[in-house]
């Protein structure tokens, strides 16, 4: 998809202001103490149009009382090279920590989820995005850093319940497009060319849904052409999540921050109700002949959502699909928070891929200078190119936030 050249523009100014943010971070407080490993999710098994989105637990992770200062993951096969997504497609990867009872093994854990416990962040949709991190096809080239003396914490000794200790799990959703018949409609899980009825749970699939997560679960696939499978060297294939995360020992320099989820789905607080309603996907339709006739086809998405504790927000970015032009947040006087620009990729190779979001620009506001206040109501924006329909599309957007004062 083309961008124009004031976007193109922007997102160059953006990635560039950004870009040295971590490196200049790394000169804060406790720099000397920064840690960082790099290890492998469990082995995906990937043939021509398959899906895997599985859940692992109990995954290899530091331990300890610790601040989370990144954490970054890309595809990669076996030999540790990194997979493009034009053949391996990262629609996502979420990991979060849970309490699990102390010498349960993972498997355990996993087949009797009633015994752990989660350990969600602090909102807003915590029910349906609980996770701590989550990228998709942008992971490559979207910051995650936390900025200056704050941190992630995670591993508090006080924190579990007695007898349960702290673990971490991380989901996986990847879908193999090498040989499919619509390798964008695969990636936007279009149910016609899964060829299913009923999702993961085996509720019917309406008329209305035209694709999503309900019809790309696990062990699903899309459909194949058999003549484009004669280019597929390897049929089926393991490749893994390369993830590497920094951090440092928990000690009183680091200030804490809270992360909250902003979800555009969310119609709740418009129709006058006080529960969130997170559906966390939705459709794109195509523009009228009217709106492309004076070259207006662009979708916008808009939810109000409460920020339950408010702060100085320290990092701020969105996550969007293909065809996704930008995401915002806003203050309850319409200033804007911050802005979230994707990158398009112009290559073949894996971190430059034509056609895909490869990357997010992040805000990282000087501390003190954006800040949010308890129960303030904010509005998330997300703009998608509707010169084509779109299913199964998002529009989210993560902040991290300090107590007022913690800079």
């Amino acid at each position: 998809m083309k961008m124009s050249p004031f976007l193109v523009l922007l997102v160059a100014l953006l990635l560039s202001a950004s870009a040295t943010l971590p490196s200049e971070a790394h000169n804060a407080r406790g720099h000397h103490a920064l840690k960082s490993k790099t290890f492998l999710s469990p082995a995906i098994h990937l043939r021509p149009g398959s899906v895997s989105n599985k859940y692992y637990f109990d995954i290899a992770f530091p331990r300890g009382h610790i601040a989370l200062k990144s954490f970054n993951g890309e595809v990669v096969d076996e030999r540790g090279v990194p997979v493009p997504l034009h053949e391996a497609y990262l629609h996502h990867w979420l990991v979060e920590p849970y309490y699990a009872p102390k010498h349960a093994a993972a498997d355990e854990a996993k087949n009797n989820l009633s015994k752990t416990i989660p350990n969600r962040n602090s909102g807003v949709c915590k029910d349906t995005l609980r996770q701590y991190y989550g990228l998709g096809s942008e992971t490559r080239r979207t910051s995650t850093w936390v900025p200056g003396p704050y941190g992630v914490e995670a591993g508090d000794p006080a924190a579990p319940p007695e007898g349960y200790e702290e673990r971490w799990l991380l989901n996986v959703h990847a879908i193999d497009t090498r040989g499919v018949a619509d390798r964008l409609g695969c990636t936007e899980c279009r149910c016609d060319l899964y060829n299913v009825t009923v999702d993961e749970d085996g509720r019917r699939i309406g008329e209305g849904y035209a694709g999503g997560l309900r019809c790309c679960y696990d062990q699903t696939r899309c459909k194949v052409v058999k003549e484009r499978l004669a280019t597929v060297e390897v049929m089926t294939r393991k490749v893994f999540l390369r993830y590497t995360v920094t951090w440092l020992h928990w000690s009183s320099k680091v200030l804490p921050v809270e992360i909250y989820i902003f979800d555009a789905t969310d119609k709740a607080l418009l129709q006058g109700k006080s529960e969130p309603a997170c559906n966390v996907e939705y459709q794109v339709e195509e523009c009228s002949a009217e709106n492309r006739a004076k070259n207006d086809c662009v979708h916008v998405q808009m939810a109000k959502q409460v920020v339950p504790r408010g702060g100085d927000i320290v990092y701020a970015g969105g996550h969007q699909h293909v065809g996704g032009l930008g995401t915002s947040l806003h203050g309850e006087d319409g200033r804007l928070l911050c802005e979230s620009i994707p990158t398009y990729g112009e290559g073949q190779e894996a971190g430059n891929e034509a056609g895909y979001i490869v990357g997010m620009s992040t805000c990282y506001p000087k501390p003190g200078t954006v800040t949010v206040r308890d129960g303030e109501v904010l509005t998330v924006v997300s703009n998608y190119s509707s010169e084509r329909r779109h299913t199964g599309v998002m529009g989210l957007f993560y902040i991290l936030v300090a107590k007022h004062g913690h800079h």
